[in-house]
């Protein structure tokens, strides 16, 4: 059985949204040990800038299919 868990990432930047930290959340989840499976925009501006996703992350657990 697989189990999910999601985390927040912002962006920042005035014409253009950048999310940062992306990559320390992805390494730190992985040390944990989840998966990474994808991301979902969260929060867009007026003019469509994705500025916060949420990183989705599994992993298996010991419990009944």
């Amino acid at each position: 059985m697989l189990e999910y868990e999601f985390e927040k990432a912002f962006g920042g930047g005035f014409f253009v949204a950048e999310i940062k930290d992306h990559r320390d959340i992805i390494q730190r989840r992985a040390a944990e040990g989840w998966r990474y499976a994808g991301w979902i925009p969260t929060q867009q501006s007026g003019h469509g800038i994705i500025e916060e996703i949420d990183l989705i992350f599994q992993r298996e657990t010991e419990g009944q299919a």
